[in-house]
């Protein structure tokens, strides 16, 4: 048994002009432990996929299991980092973590509450900044604040939304190596969002494309073969990478032709044009 599964996921959307099936047929196993990627074009149905799992929103039809049981809900066993933060901005960054450790641990002694946040704070070298609020804070720092507080839930499973998408390249790589270095260390199972092939290379054990919608579905994995803990300088002229990475981008840019055919809109990944490739 999985520790995550989707189940012949379909979820519509009702519209002015009738319905939209916005992701179809989708099936999906992460075992525990896993790291799991799944990279997509904007507006491929990412977002809705996410809230599927967490429990935001209900499938028009199939089913979504964790650890075995129906997803009926959201729960601190499945915790989410979003790209835009969403931290109370009248909170301090203490306050925004314990807000999260109360919620997971209502019945605990606010002095261990304290030690939680402080421990998840310090875990991503947000220490000095504990008292200072969300409009003192660079992105990079806000996101940073958003990955402990969901960390200090204790959840089984971490359900990252494209969560470094609006930073920029060098706090993007620092906080991709703290997720990563906090991941290790105890291997929850992880689920990342992204329109980075390089961010789900360097990152997953396998990336999985998301065929744009409407009409989503999830295309073939691609198993990452690469040792832990990775180096990205070396990664660069790992064979395996270029291998992968090429496979990947060359699957994606056929996707979006086909659906410019179709439909005449553009679908296109950042950065994704032909000069990509690695040779």
């Amino acid at each position: 048994m999985a520790y995550l599964e989707l189940n012949n996921i379909c979820k519509n959307y009702h519209q002015a002009d009738g319905e939209t099936e916005v992701l179809s047929n989708i099936n999906l196993q992460i075992e525990e432990g896993e790291f799991v990627a799944i990279v997509g074009f904007t507006g491929s149905g990412k977002t809705t996929l996410v809230n599927l799992i967490n429990g935001l929103e209900k499938p028009t039809s199939g089913e979504v299991l964790f650890k075995g049981e129906p997803v009926l809900g959201t729960s601190h066993e499945r915790g989410v980092i979003f790209q835009n933060y969403s931290l109370l901005p009248w909170l301090t960054v203490e306050q925004n973590v314990l807000m999260a450790v109360k919620e997971a641990f209502p019945k605990r002694e606010k002095s261990v509450w304290k030690r939680k946040a402080a421990h998840y704070i310090d875990m991503v070298s947000l220490t000095p900044a504990i008292h200072k609020l969300p409009k003192e804070l660079s992105g990079g720092m806000r996101q940073r604040v958003a990955v402990a507080r969901a960390l200090a839930m204790k959840p089984d499973m971490i359900i990252m939304d494209e969560p470094l998408g609006a930073l920029d390249a060098l706090t993007r790589g620092n906080l991709q190596d703290q997720i990563l270095s906090i991941w290790e260390k105890d291997k929850r199972t992880a689920l990342l969002i992204t329109n980075d092939v390089d961010e789900g290379i360097y990152m997953a054990d396998r990336i999985i494309p998301l065929r744009p919608g409407p009409n989503a579905t999830l295309g073939p994995e691609f198993k990452i073969d690469l040792e832990r803990p990775r180096n990205k300088t070396e990664m660069n002229d790992n064979p395996n990478f270029k291998k992968t990475r090429n496979a990947i981008i060359e699957y994606l840019m056929d996707i979006g032709d086909e659906r410019k055919s179709e439909s005449k809109e553009e679908f296109v990944l950042p950065e994704l044009t032909p000069k990509d490739f690695v040779k």
